[in-house]
């Protein structure tokens, strides 16, 4: 087959890495599996207003008590509810208007039954006290759980990540992503010279008799259960601002110096993601990073660091491009959470993809910024190379199951297609923007996506988005050149009827042509000598393309 040339056009308008990947290539599931990603009564028969999360850390123990104590509404009668707490964790009792209510574990389930029935729009609290030693990480933050390490001065250095593995491995909660508190108190106490730094703005630093100190942190925006997090450290802090943001750096010792230089990447980011994706969402909660014994996690408003104060993605690039070099990975990707993730959640995390796809375009996003367009689709072309194409990227509902990896940088490329389908940037940036601002605060599924972009858009996008997230191929553009030397494309996919545009020209002669092409061969208008002199725009769609003879 002769050679197809490859373009970039640069139009006149403008890994898994790190995610825990659950019950990954599963067809079968259990009834635990049901329990922690299911919504049944039990769990749709309430709205989870706030969390206050009272704890004591032992750090030679490894061990934690305390309670959570849970505000909310109810939503239809009712006399037993579910929380979750992973059953390797105790439950000591669990109170409600001073009477110890009874309940039954069934895996990391915990049923609760009231004395009375609950009436509708009611407002209930329930003291769930706990203790134990929660899970510990063996590869954090690929594995969820506990990492306890130790700074050079042999100090506690002690984080803690859980996405997808639930934040009922370490306190009890409505473990579901569908449903965020409105409000969290966290009160961490460690022993004296330590000092925790958890999401929100810090409210008191209180001593106590015992030789420990509680550190209490108040969030005042709506969160993911996954992103309530501690941090115990010897930390120091240093702090800017951003405009009206607060920025808030907490950091081992011995790493001050590095930390003031490579955190002063954080104001272009910030000036970046403001002008394309619109004001930071946490504006009460402030920003952290937060240096961590483990890479980093997307904790809202207390980004966890542990990049080892280095540009890339520990210090390599991705890409292989060279573009991942000129920035710190962590930086940029969990900050670029905060409006995709932390902000707009997936209500179920089959569709992580809304966390990861976005927040990994956002990198290119950033690129753009500070090296111009070429840069940043070059450098989204260069991570095609680690993209499986195993498994489609949404995952099954209501069992706790997350897609394919490819959620993030397959994921990222689909966007960068759809702006090639949009075919104006002015437009690209107003609807990634706005796409923000109307499910700010909300948990929403794929279809909330795709609707938004069709309606938006006044296209039929359905087809597209469908055939990158729910199959493994990609779409594969098929030609032929007849002996006439007339050229025919036409979408071979999974979907049917799917339709996209796509840009091509006659390498030699540079006029540029545009075609809506479908399932069936299309008669193409570009006068060719040659095959090999035909240049298609593979830089702005992730596709194949194939000869037919």
């Amino acid at each position: 087959m002769k050679r197809i040339y490859i373009f970039l056009f640069i139009f006149s308008f403008s890994l898994t890495m790190h995610s825990q990947i659950v019950n990954a290539n599963r067809e079968t599931f259990s009834r635990a599996d049901t329990l922690r990603g299911g919504l049944r009564p039990e769990r749709t028969s309430f709205d989870v207003l706030s969390y206050t999360l009272d704890i004591k850390v032992n750090p030679e123990k490894r061990y934690i008590q305390g309670f959570n104590e849970i505000e909310f509404e109810v939503k239809a009668p009712t006399k037993r509810i579910q929380l979750d707490l992973f059953q390797n964790m105790q439950i000591d009792s669990i109170i409600s208007e001073g009477k110890s209510l009874s309940y039954e574990r069934e895996f990391n389930a915990v049923f609760i039954n009231f004395n009375k029935r609950l009436q509708k729009s009611s407002v209930q609290r329930l003291k769930f006290y706990y203790s134990g030693y929660p899970r510990v990480a063996k590869n954090a933050p690929w594995d969820g759980g506990f990492v306890f390490s130790k700074d050079r001065n042999d100090n506690p250095f002690i984080g803690v990540a859980v996405q997808g593995t639930g934040a009922s491995l370490w306190y009890p909660n409505k473990d579901h992503q569908s449903d965020e508190p409105e409000s969290v108190d966290i009160k961490v106490a460690v022993p004296n010279g330590l000092m925790n730094v958890s999401n929100g703005r810090l409210i008191a630093e209180t001593a106590l008799e015992d030789d420990y100190t509680q550190w209490h942190w108040r969030v005042e925006h709506p969160i993911n259960n996954y992103n309530i997090t501690l941090n115990i450290a010897d930390y120091v802090h240093f702090e800017d601002q951003y405009n009206e943001l607060s920025l808030d750096y907490y950091v081992l010792k011995e790493n001050f110096d590095k930390a003031k230089q490579q955190f002063q990447q954080v104001q272009p980011m910030m000036d970046c993601f403001y002008e394309k994706f619109g004001e930071y969402p946490f504006q009460k909660d402030g920003f952290k990073l937060v240096e961590t014994p483990y890479l980093g996690m997307e904790h809202q408003s207390a980004v966890a660091y542990g990049n080892g104060y280095q540009n890339g993605y520990l210090g390599t690039d991705l890409s292989k491009t060279g573009i991942g070099l000129k920035w710190d990975f962590i930086i940029i990707h969990e900050s670029a959470h905060e409006w995709f993730g932390n902000s707009v959640s997936a209500a179920d995390i089959a569709d992580m993809w809304i966390h990861e796809s976005f927040t990994a375009y956002a990198e290119s996003v950033f690129v753009e910024c500070e090296f111009g367009k070429k840069e940043a689709i070059r450098y989204l072309y260069g991570l095609r190379d680690i993209i499986a194409n195993d498994r489609p990227i949404i995952g099954k509902y209501g069992v706790n199951n997350e897609g394919s990896g490819d959620m993030y940088y397959k994921g990222a490329n689909m966007l960068n297609t759809l702006r090639s389908v949009v075919n104006n940037d002015e437009k690209w940036w107003s609807l990634l923007k706005e796409f923000h601002e109307t499910f700010k605060y909300k948990t929403i599924h794929a279809n909330d996506v795709i609707n938004f972009y069709n309606s938006r858009t006044k296209l039929n996008l359905k087809p597209i988005f469908e055939q990158y997230l729910n199959y493994a191929s990609i779409p594969e553009l098929q030609l032929k050149f007849d002996k006439n030397k007339t050229l025919y494309l036409r979408w071979k996919t999974d979907v049917e009827n799917f339709k996209m545009p796509i840009d091509f020209q006659n390498a030699k002669e540079g006029n540029l042509s545009r075609a809506l092409i479908d399932n069936n061969w299309k008669k193409i208008k570009v006068e060719l000598e040659d095959l090999g002199d035909l240049a298609i725009n593979k830089y702005g769609y992730y596709i194949r393309i194939s000869q037919v003879e």
